[in-house]
């Protein structure tokens, strides 16, 4: 009910051009930096840095808005292959993600799998991972077809599964691959996604243990507590090394928690967005679930 409300308001604050030019030009102002590593790479990557200082890792993330053009998607590619380029040169650990739709998805699918296949190759020489982020449901089929031709060149590339996405269980056994599990931010028809919160949590475990067993590199996306002591009580159970799994958080939540897995000897990336389009994604945040509102705000107070 709440996000039948908070939604739409969101959401056209997230596209309102007008907003969008303002905030380029503001930067990140009122508490952004707490959720957005920074608009150039440079203050991106200091972002980065002290996320390593205290030994948790990073996964960059190239935003990319309001691609229309082919050469819209080239530029995000390029932004992309150059932040991969100075994580290198900086010595940082980290890696990076992204949306097919930044690189031309909508456009046509061959230029999204032209510009992924530049940034998987660069990424692969610096020995790297990659990660095509989840989309909405009219866009998981062209995203997986377009990952699946990447991946056969490029094993450095994983993707992202949906928990509350019926098909996600099938794409995580017949992908076979490195795999982000997220709950899933986007809602729609019930014969596409999974509604009771429940059997969205029991799903990603299973997506989380299936692929682990299968003796897949897993990435764990989630900040839900019992859901986190549950992974870990499995992989003890196990003895599946932490080497082949690590926790993933956005940049600004459970800070405490995840300085917390460091020191209990497991991997924590932190999902840094970068880009002059951080704006857009706050606000696309903030629309998909009220509870993300509250979240945000509590995160600002507690800083």
């Amino acid at each position: 009910m709440l996000q039948q409300i908070t939604g739409p308001v969101f959401e056209y604050l997230a596209e309102n051009r007008l907003l969008i030019q303002l905030a380029r030009k503001v930067g990140l102002p009122l508490g952004g930096t707490l959720f957005v590593g920074g608009q150039g790479a440079e203050e991106t990557l200091d972002t980065v840095r002290q996320f390593n200082q205290d030994g948790r890792a990073a996964t960059v993330d190239c935003l990319g808005e309001f691609v229309e053009t082919e050469q819209d998607a080239v530029d995000i590619a390029n932004e992309c292959i150059k932040v991969i380029g100075q994580i290198k040169a900086y010595d940082l650990d980290a890696q990076v993600s992204l949306k097919l739709t930044s690189i031309g998805l909508r456009i046509d699918p061959d230029i999204a799998y032209q510009q992924l296949s530049r940034i998987a190759e660069v990424a692969d020489q610096q020995n790297m991972r990659v990660t095509v982020n989840m989309e909405e449901a009219m866009m998981v089929e062209s995203i997986v077809r377009v990952f699946e031709r990447v991946h056969e060149h490029y094993p450095n590339v994983g993707i992202a599964l949906q928990a509350n996405v019926y098909r996600s269980r099938f794409d995580l056994e017949y992908l076979n691959a490195t795999i982000r599990v997220v709950k899933g931010a986007y809602d729609g028809d019930d014969e596409i996604y999974i509604q009771p919160k429940k059997t969205v949590d029991e799903t990603y475990l299973q997506l989380v243990k299936v692929n682990l067993l299968n003796g897949n590199y897993t990435q764990i996306a989630t900040h839900d507590e019992q859901i986190i002591q549950q992974i870990i009580d499995f992989t003890q159970m196990k003895q599946i090394d932490p080497s082949r799994f690590e926790f993933q958080m956005l940049q600004g939540m459970r800070p405490k928690r995840q300085q917390e897995l460091v020191r209990q000897g497991y991997r924590v990336v932190i999902y840094v967005p970068h880009g002059v389009d951080w704006y857009t994604y706050l606000m696309r945040r903030l629309a998909e679930r009220p509870a993300n509102i509250a979240f945000t705000v509590g995160a600002m107070l507690r800083r």
